[in-house]
């Protein structure tokens, strides 16, 4: 399993990797290769394994059509695992955002083909690529103790780090354009703030969008700060399009609070609840049920926009929870306004 925030490196670092196996491999008189799932977009079981068959096969060699849809799952690994065995010494699944599947059923059948004897003639290993370093706290343990042989944890980029990936990306404004101290101000930025190199690069992108913006000849420093700023409202603004009004609302709730007392260790559902409530009225709108907000909260919580934590209350009040915005509350104000203003 590998861990680690966003923008790290985890997914290109594991691509990188398996390709040099495959190379070596090929030099050892090795068959080999590995196969790339994205967990975000194949979430079921049936859909995960239809891309492994599909990615690993060649119809004109094994005779074995693997369809876009049509077939039942357990078709879907009958054959796979014949692929697998006609065609490679080695393959290597790689499960990215395995967090998002919908349950551990592929994790099962991926790590004990051998042992089950699906597979006789193919090594099988299976890497699984997380932001979310409790995911295996949720695994069953048969899978949890065939998979976690090994795990390796990402830590954010620093500043310095930072600054090299971006260097590599100066090409892409013309010759002294940018100024000496922008990159190590936007890399600054950003180490402090997330080390995440996708975000560190939107931010000298955007820094360059306003220069031209504003007429100037140069990117300044003071444009990484806007930029920053841009960065982050588009982020989040993309991260909730599409999303319901009452699921806005409860956001906001969340927003508000935060905003008001500061950035506490989170607020309770029925707090939360309660806001929510206020503002269903001030836009007129019936409130849906407690119940149903709960669920809208681990909704967030999935999509990384909040934080929930469980806590003990005692005897007299029992446990609950609390949810925590990370998100910076005034963007996430700013972003819901806006889009109910055109609304």
């Amino acid at each position: 399993l590998i861990y680690g925030k966003t923008g790290t490196g985890k997914s290109l670092c594991a691509k990188y990797v398996s390709k040099r196996l495959v190379s070596t491999a090929s030099e050892e008189g090795v068959t080999a290769t590995f196969a790339y799932v994205d967990c975000a977009q194949d979430t079921t079981e049936t859909q995960a394994v239809q891309t492994i068959a599909e990615g690993v096969n060649d119809p004109e060699e094994t005779g074995i059509n693997v369809p876009d849809k049509g077939l039942s799952t357990s078709t879907y690994y009958k054959r796979l695992w014949r692929i697998l065995d006609q065609r490679y010494d080695v393959v290597l699944i790689l499960l990215d955002e395995i967090d998002k599947l919908d349950d551990d059923a592929i994790l099962m059948q991926l790590s004990r083909a051998g042992e089950a004897g699906k597979i006789t003639d193919c090594k099988l290993g299976v890497v699984g690529i997380s932001n979310k370093i409790q995911y295996k706290d949720r695994m069953d343990e048969r899978v949890k103790s065939s998979l976690c042989e090994r795990e390796f944890v990402f830590p954010p980029y620093d500043a310095n780090q930072l600054r090299e990936i971006m260097q590599a990306r100066a090409d892409a404004f013309h010759d002294d354009v940018l100024e000496p101290s922008t990159i190590p101000r936007a890399a600054a930025l950003a180490a402090r703030e997330h080390g995440d190199a996708r975000k560190a690069i939107d931010i000298l992108r955007y820094a360059g969008e306003i220069a031209q913006a504003n007429g100037e000849p140069t990117v300044r420093e003071e444009f990484v700060t806007q930029a920053r700023e841009r960065a982050e409202t588009d982020r989040f603004r993309e991260l909730i399009r599409g999303s319901t009004p009452h699921s806005r609302y409860v956001l906001q709730a969340l927003a508000l609070l935060s905003l008001s007392n500061g950035r506490q260790d989170g607020f309770r559902t029925s707090r939360v609840y309660e806001i929510y409530e206020n503002i269903c009225r001030q836009e007129g709108s019936d409130s849906l049920s407690l119940r149903r907000v709960r669920d809208l909260l681990k909704e967030h919580a999935f999509l990384d926009i909040i934080e929930q934590s469980k806590h003990s209350g005692g005897s007299a009040e029992g446990s609950y929870t609390k949810h925590q915005l990370l998100e910076d509350p005034s963007v996430v104000k700013e972003v819901l306004t806006e889009d109910d203003a055109e609304a």
